[in-house]
Order: structure tokens, then C-alpha cells, then sequence
């Protein structure tokens, strides 16, 4: 095929896909005023006409110009299995390009809210200070509780061999359970430490390569 005629073949493809794959047998947009429509049958008949030929719905057309050239090229209409697999094509392709654009948005995103690493770092110290400082607490409050838990082991030391009074037992258990649920959240608040000094490095080093030239978007 010649390069202008194949050219003109991409651009008919392009833009009649969309309609073969949508189930509709309109005029393409390569046809128009005049416009010749030519094809031969499966019996090797040749026909022309000035839209498409239904006749041909299964085989290529060809839209002539009114001097014999060719303008464009219809390829055959899809059957039902060859428009569920283009259908298909598209909807990945859509998710693709949505995927592209959020993280472009993403990354223009960060490199906005971080002009520098010294933003980045003034962000990650904020974060892990708020975790320490919550851990500062809890760790406290434990303090307490053993401070208030001494007294209650010192008057339980008169009932070694006796029954300890029932307020004194709930007392001591519900100091132990209010320990417990400090200890639990203070090693919470250390894995929590860890994540978020985990998430600011990865954040740091796409930041890096955004900053050293890299596309927004076209990083993993």
C-alpha cells in the first residue's frame, strides 16, 4: 500500500473503530460531499455507492475521492466476540489513562506541598513529634498506676493466707487492666513511629527523583 494511502488508512481506523465497536453502521467521519464508497462482495462482485454499503458490512470499503484516490478505509464490521474484546481494550485503557492523570495529579501534588528536603523533614519531624508526644502520655499514665498500685499490694500484704476483701481484689485488677491497655497502646504507638518514619522515607525518595527531573506520573 502506498504511504498516503496507508496514512489515511490509520486515520480512518482511529475514527471509525469507536462506531464499529458501538454497534453503529453510520457514515464515517473520512466520508463526506463527494465522497465514493467501493468494495467488493464475497462473491467478487464490486460495488459502489455514496455512504456504505451494507452489502459489504463483513468486508473492507474503500471512501474514494471524486478523482478515484483514496481517502480513507473502513475495516469490516465487528462480530460479537471482536467487539466484547475491543470493548474490553477500551475500558483498560480508561482505567489506565484515569490512573495516569491521578498520579501526575498526585506527584504535582507533593512537589507542591514540598518545595525542598528541608520542608519534607520539618513535615516528618511534626508527625512523629504528635506520636511522641502520645506515647509521652501513655507512658506516664503508666507511672501512675504503679504509684497507685503500691499502696493497694502493701494492704494486700495483710491478707497473705486470708481472704483479701472483694473491693480490694477490684481494685487491684482494674489498676492491672488499666496498665495493660497503656502497655498495649504504647507499643501501638511505637509500630506507629515506625510506619510513619517508613511512609516519610518513601515519600522522600519519590521526592527526590521528581526533583531531579522525573515526569510527574511516570514513576512507580
Amino acid at each position: 500500500m502506498h504511504k498516503t494511502a496507508a496514512a489515511a488508512a490509520a486515520v480512518s481506523l482511529s475514527l471509525i473503530g469507536p462506531l464499529l465497536a458501538a454497534g453503529a453502521w453510520a457514515q464515517p467521519k473520512g466520508g463526506g460531499i463527494g465522497a465514493i464508497y467501493s468494495c467488493v462482495t464475497a462473491d467478487g462482485r464490486r460495488l459502489t455507492s455514496d455512504r456504505l454499503i451494507s452489502e459489504c458490512n463483513s468486508r473492507e470499503q474503500r471512501i474514494l475521492n471524486a478523482d478515484g484516490s483514496l481517502r480513507a478505509i473502513v475495516p469490516p464490521a465487528m462480530s460479537p466476540e471482536e467487539r466484547a474484546a475491543y470493548e474490553a481494550r477500551e475500558r483498560k485503557a480508561a482505567l489506565e489513562r484515569a490512573a495516569l492523570q491521578d498520579a501526575v495529579r498526585r506527584d504535582r501534588n507533593l512537589m507542591q506541598r514540598y518545595r525542598n528536603e528541608a520542608a519534607h523533614q520539618a513535615a516528618r519531624e511534626a508527625a512523629l513529634d504528635d506520636v511522641n508526644k502520645a506515647m509521652q502520655v501513655s507512658e506516664k499514665r503508666v507511672q501512675e498506676l504503679a504509684t497507685e498500685r503500691k499502696p493497694l499490694l502493701d494492704e494486700a500484704e495483710f491478707y497473705k493466707g486470708k481472704a483479701m476483701p472483694a473491693k480490694l481484689r477490684q481494685q487491684l485488677d482494674a489498676n492491672e487492666v488499666a496498665a495493660e491497655a497503656q502497655r498495649v497502646l504504647i507499643d501501638n504507638q511505637k509500630a506507629e513511629l515506625v510506619r510513619v518514619s517508613k511512609l516519610y522515607d518513601i515519600e522522600l525518595a519519590r521526592l527526590k527523583r521528581l526533583w531531579a527531573g522525573a515526569p510527574p506520573g511516570s514513576l512507580d
